[in-house]
């Protein structure tokens, strides 16, 4: 008769183990599980998997730092201040805000807002975001998906992506510019640029790599 294997089946291929990532995030709400984040990665494939073993793993550094400062330490899935609610729907946009003037508050690990912004991640994720807001804060693969999408596709304020800034070498505060620009980089808020600067130095600690080079912005 076989035994079964002892061994463990093979890991998601990401370069944070699920001990890592519970390291990170000791505090972290449920909601935000290491497998809603690897199946998030097949919509991405190029995320932390680009160049040398240490630049995935300062790319997944860096996105989770941005990520657990934007989050609390991955303890939020909503935006706090419910004041601000109303303030993200652009009227501009010839679809409108379907979902409700109040329906694209921040959601996720990017805080993902704006009514453009969930018909962008929507349409390249191949899922309607912009009548259906919530699945960001109901669907965990979902949410990680929406903040891979910012990630590796959108320069925001900034003058390249968050995943061109760490693979190509531009440094740290790059991925600062790319998510709050000059809300924070140039003089902004400085307290913010450096609790996400101590918080990815933390992790490279943890997956045991250099921070690297030009971290503030």
């Amino acid at each position: 008769p076989t035994t079964p294997p002892t061994t463990p089946p093979p890991s998601s291929g990401f370069v944070v183990s699920e001990a890592q990532f519970n390291q990170m995030f000791p505090n972290r709400n449920p909601f935000y599980t290491y497998k809603g984040l690897t199946d998030a990665l097949k919509s991405y494939p190029g995320f932390a998997n680009t160049g040398s073993d240490t630049v995935k793993k300062q790319e997944a550094a860096a996105f989770l730092a941005n990520v657990s400062h934007e989050t609390g330490g991955l303890v939020h899935i909503v935006e706090q201040n419910t004041a601000n609610y109303p303030h993200y729907c652009d009227p501009g946009q010839p679809y409108g805000c379907p979902a409700g003037q109040a329906a694209y508050y921040g959601r996720g690990p990017i805080q993902l807002s704006w009514n453009f912004n969930y018909k962008a991640a929507g349409d390249a994720l191949g899922i309607d975001l912009l009548n259906n807001p919530w699945r960001v804060e109901q669907d965990p693969a979902v949410a990680m998906q929406t903040g891979l999408w910012y990630w590796n596709t959108q320069n925001g304020p900034g003058t390249m992506t968050a995943h061109n800034a760490m693979v190509n070498g531009a440094g740290f505060g790059q991925t600062i510019w790319a998510i709050n620009g000059s809300l924070e980089c140039n003089g902004g808020n400085p307290a913010q640029v450096q609790s996400r600067v101590t918080k990815y130095q933390q992790f490279t600690q943890i997956l045991g790599v250099p921070a690297g080079a030009n971290l503030s912005c």
